[in-house]
């Protein structure tokens, strides 16, 4: 970006080229923020600060000094930008542990929702909850520029973004086979008298972000595989469906019209969703953990 911005202003000069008395200061300082809590972490959390020189990082710091109250820790530009991706990777790393392992339970009739609250109960371990994949702006992005980076050197962050992008086809597995059980009610004759509702489309619980959704995903894959069958999404964060679901007959209801579904899917974890699935007869596939009571 620096070499850019030289290219573009030759009438000033620039850290890489006059070091400490260049014109222009130039920092890398990765945001570290929570949608839906962003201000208050912008506020409040640490920064790292790396500046391609040490007057770079001084400015910087004396610019976040402005409104961060957490600590501002200097370094090189380098490892600030590692820092960024570090992080997200890990994040990443420690869900496709929880996704790998709650396939894993399915196989072998475990409930990875106990399962993870009694190994929680161990001092030192903390397993993340399992969903249906991951999403987002950075989770779902920044390892893959480490792999890119050092192909032959990052191979379980590689492993992990191939565990999470593989789980929305997991979930659509098992979304099948309840569509296969309903089909088998009395009351069902054909696919068209079944009608399925998705319970959440953005890609973590309480926003309504949709960027990399794997619940967005997924409502996708079930329109397009399961032709003839209602599909319906009710998700109190979203006002109105990406286009690409409604030209595919996928509409947005309200709770009240999601419980009459036959297959109930539950993709995220929102806080106004019921604890009580509603209508007893749906058969209910609960792939963030919702309905469980651990």
């Amino acid at each position: 970006m620096a070499e850019w911005l030289a290219e573009l202003r030759t009438d000033l000069t620039f850290p890489q080229n006059n070091g400490e008395e260049s014109d222009i200061r130039i920092a890398h300082c990765p945001e570290r923020v929570l949608p839906g809590r962003v201000l208050q972490e912008l506020v409040h959390n640490d920064r790292v600060i790396g500046g391609m020189t040490l007057k770079c990082s001084e400015q910087a710091v004396s610019l976040y000094k402005v409104f961060v109250e957490g600590a501002c820790v200097t370094t090189n530009v380098r490892t600030a930008e590692m820092t960024k991706l570090t992080e997200n990777s890990f994040r990443d790393v420690n869900i496709a542990f929880a996704n790998e392992l709650s396939v894993i339970c399915d196989e072998h009739g475990v409930n990875v929702w106990e399962l993870i609250a009694l190994a929680n109960r161990h001092p030192r371990v903390d397993i993340l909850k399992p969903g249906p994949g991951v999403g987002g702006h950075c989770i779902a992005v920044d390892p893959w520029f480490l792999v890119s980076n050092s192909p032959d050197k990052a191979k379980l962050i590689r492993t992990a973004r191939e565990v999470n992008d593989s789980k929305p086809n997991w979930v659509v597995a098992k979304i099948g086979e309840a569509i296969s059980e309903a089909l088998d009610k009395p009351h069902i004759d054909s696919i068209s008298d079944l009608t399925i509702a998705c319970y959440g489309l953005s890609f973590k619980a309480n926003i309504d972000d949709l960027r990399s959704s794997p619940a967005l995903e997924i409502v996708g894959k079930i329109a397009s595989i399961f032709i003839g069958a209602k599909v319906v999404v009710f998700d109190p964060y979203v006002e109105s469906i990406p286009e690409s679901l409604s030209e595919g007959g996928v509409q947005l209801v309200d709770e009240e019209s999601a419980r009459l579904a036959d297959v109930a899917v539950y993709l995220v974890g929102h806080r106004e969703f019921s604890r009580d699935p509603g209508n007893s007869t749906s058969i209910v596939v609960d792939v963030c953990g919702l309905l469980s009571s651990h």
